[in-house]
């Protein structure tokens, strides 16, 4: 049986350090803030920006809600997206996805300063990760690979598979195990023997949004598994969360792997905070945050 790789765990340690942080610089007289844009009322969205706004306050920062009614123009997001670049005491800007049909959202998402994009899906950022540049990088991946490194420590010369494309999280998590001297495979739902290029890796990470879509045998002995996948699907009469990966035959085979719930989602939002207070020290010409402990 492979061990559990406790996200929850992990993200409350790394709350911990970014709360350090953020204390370190407010004796400097300087706050690290955040303002999240949600246009819409969106149950899920609602939440999700409800969260980050406690966990934001929660680690000391300064936490700003900007809710606009689903109606609003186009122009008028772009007016506070621009109010907001310009603002110095905020250093981290996201507009929660996703917005609504009549908003261009990569049109939103590149209006906003690259050094404040904490959630990292400008293009200026995209470009200078692909290029292994600093950058913003996105929340999602950024959690998966600091929970690698804690798991694996060096992960020079692993192969590792990533089983999804998306712009969110595919693209970014292989360029991010490139950076750490990974040999890298994308792979995706039309990929000539999935099963045979997903028993390769020596860290597995799927997130191609299909329910339970690889079981333990497309798993090599000892292989680490990060499931992004958060799938709701109906079992026996009720509704539960499952992940890309089949956990109950997975585990049987992987050395450690994240389950779901309670893996990878908990450490976006902590992810959010490091980038916010990532971008307040590169905005005052202070040196990165330490992130892993």
């Amino acid at each position: 049986m492979s061990s559990i790789i406790d996200g929850k765990a992990f993200a409350l340690g790394l709350r911990g350090r970014v709360a350090s942080g953020v204390a370190g610089l407010k004796a400097r007289g300087i706050v690290p803030g955040l303002a999240v844009v949600l246009v819409g009322e969106d149950p899920a969205s609602e939440v999700y920006v409800r969260n980050k706004g406690i966990q934001t306050r929660e680690a000391g920062m300064a936490s700003w809600e900007h809710k606009l009614p689903a109606e609003t123009a186009q122009e008028e997001l772009l007016a506070l997206v621009e109010k907001l670049n310009h603002d110095p005491a905020v250093h981290g800007i996201l507009v929660q996805l996703p917005l609504p049909a009549h908003m261009d959202a990569e049109a939103v998402i590149n209006a906003i300063e690259p050094s404040k994009d904490v959630d990292g899906f400008h293009i200026l950022n995209v470009g200078l990760l692909g290029t292994g540049q600093k950058s913003m990088v996105p929340c999602t991946p950024l959690g998966c690979l600091l929970m690698l490194r804690d798991r694996l420590g060096d992960l020079s010369g692993l192969n590792a598979v990533v089983v999804g494309r998306s712009n969110i999280v595919g693209k970014p998590m292989a360029q991010l195990l490139l950076g750490d001297s990974c040999t890298v495979t994308i792979a995706h739902s039309r990929t000539r023997n999935l099963a045979e290029v997903c028993r390769t890796a020596d860290i597995l990470v799927a997130a191609v949004g299909r329910p339970r879509m690889i079981p333990g045998d497309w798993i090599k002995p000892g292989a680490t598994v990060i499931d992004v996948g958060i799938n709701r699907i109906e079992e026996d009469g009720r509704t539960r969360l499952v992940g890309d990966v089949d956990f109950d035959s997975a585990a049987r085979v992987a050395g450690a792997i994240t389950p779901v719930p309670g893996g990878v989602g908990p450490m976006t939002i902590a992810c959010l905070l490091a980038n916010t207070l990532t971008a307040c020290c590169r905005a005052n010409g202070l040196p990165d945050p330490e992130l892993v402990g």
